[in-house]
């Protein structure tokens, strides 16, 4: 007979005994669920709900439970249905009566409810960690590479030079996102929901202050309906997850196209590549083609998260279950990949000189030949059409804007000048664009600085 069996005249199938359990999955919130309890038993005796000695057993049964678990040492069968009444189970089986007084006050309801919260936050803690070393990676390379000229693009098209060192700092500023992200979704966590009982509380003098303060929460769910229920933190790491993804995908995607020789501009290390079985020449970016790929995976857990809780009536219903793989997948995804990645670019060789030469090439200073004219009291419009008769020409004569005869440039419009060469040089191209948020060696080198700074106050 189950434990919660009483009023049961037989036992449930074995059919159904393998569909709703979820030990398989649930069994990694081993840890957390036996510190609830624990922190639970010192809050009943402290009440006097139990008895010192009792509550001395149960401390150290539950000890010597996780220490075996830890050492492996413990089975989870599916007829254990989940990891809590596994844990009860080898509770009352080690200590006798003892045991059956644990779940005092307590039901599943809000036992697993603040597993989840436990878990979550030690997740949000660990993710942060491993987005904190991507971003301290990429502070490192921006520094290095904060005059290093490369083509910006839109539309996948060549349009105005950048530094690479810039181009870095953009995924710094997505990536910070994701970490502010995180914190909130830890913030959303840090509600102690023990104490709520299965929907309404408990008639039992609690005290959820302490049991909160032991658990190291910083705040007591102020509702027991929606302390049951509440998986809103579970959905803002989702959330997070997927935009942080959608980061890491973009990325990936460039370094796809970079370490393609169409573009030349990346190199990587053999250790995140792969060959072909057919093709001896072939070196695929296959590490980030898989975190490109896994990125609709974490889409998927956080939209079947959300449709698992929009149609449910408070508080606990079973459907919520489903709320574990979904998070323990979109979890061990993002982070698995924010590892992969970290390694995949600091082991990665980026070729400045082929950047460089893009730029060059693709009239990438454009933009600031017309800037150029319209200092010489050229209007805009004028400027821009000129500018672009130029570029025809130069298409047509194979050749750069900069490769021009000042001649060439004069039957144009006669505003031009000798000094016209110094003012489209890429790096002055780039160097002149010295405001905030610019390219700029001088304003990556400040951003970076800055970035740093926030880094240590995280």
């Amino acid at each position: 007979m189950k434990l919660w069996g009483g009023r049961f005249e037989k036992e449930t199938s074995q059919l159904m005994d393998d569909f709703h359990s979820s030990i398989s999955f649930d069994q990694r919130l081993y840890a957390q669920d036996i510190r609830g309890s624990q922190a639970h038993a010192r809050m009943l005796c402290r009440q006097g709900i139990i008895s010192q000695e009792d509550e001395a057993a149960i401390q150290a049964g539950l000890a010597a439970i996780l220490a075996d678990m830890e050492a492996g040492k413990v089975d989870f069968p599916a007829s254990s249905e989940d990891i809590h009444m596994h844990v009860e189970k080898l509770l009352t089986e080690r200590i006798g009566d003892a045991g059956k007084r644990l779940h005092t006050g307590r039901s599943r309801n809000d036992q697993v409810a603040v597993d989840m919260h436990l878990y979550a936050m030690a997740t949000c803690e660990d993710t942060l960690g491993l987005l904190k070393e991507l971003e301290e990676l990429l502070l490192s390379l921006a520094k290095k590479h904060a005059s290093d000229v490369m083509p910006g693009y839109t539309h996948l098209q060549r349009a105005q030079p950048i530094t690479l060192g810039h181009h870095l700092m953009a995924y710094f500023e997505m990536f910070r996102r994701d970490m502010i992200r995180v914190q909130h979704a830890y913030d959303a966590a840090d509600y102690c929901p023990l104490g709520s009982g299965a929907l309404a509380g408990t008639t039992y003098p609690l005290d959820r202050a302490f049991t909160a303060r032991e658990l190291g929460f910083e705040n007591v769910s102020g509702n027991s309906l929606d302390g049951v229920s509440d998986r809103d933190f579970l959905l803002e790491y989702l959330s997070a997850a997927s935009i942080g993804m959608m980061h890491l995908s973009r990325f990936c995607e460039e370094m796809v196209l970079w370490s393609s020789l169409e573009f030349g501009f990346v190199t990587l290390d053999d250790g995140f590549a792969t060959g072909s079985s057919m093709m001896p020449q072939k070196k695929n970016p296959d590490a980030a083609e898989l975190i490109r790929g896994k990125t609709g995976r974490v889409y998927g857990d956080l939209m079947g998260l959300l449709t698992v809780m929009k149609g449910l009536p408070l508080a606990y219903n079973k459907d919520m279950q489903e709320d574990k793989e979904a998070f323990f997948d979109g979890r061990d995804t993002w982070m698995k990949c924010l590892h992969v990645f970290t390694e995949i670019l600091r082991t990665a060789t980026f070729r400045t000189a082929n950047m460089y030469a893009s730029a060059n090439a693709g009239f990438a200073n454009a933009t600031d030949c017309a800037d150029y004219l319209v200092k010489k009291g050229v209007p805009f419009r004028d400027a821009h059409g000129v500018v672009g008769q130029l570029v025809a020409l130069c298409l047509s004569k194979g050749c750069a804007i900069d490769e021009l005869s000042l001649q060439e440039l004069q039957a144009l419009n006669a505003a031009f000048d000798a000094d016209v060469y110094e003012a489209i040089a890429l790096k002055t191209c780039v160097a002149a664009r010295n405001l905030i948020g610019g390219p700029a060696p001088e304003r990556v080198l400040a951003e970076v600085e800055a970035g740093e700074k926030w880094l240590r106050e995280q």
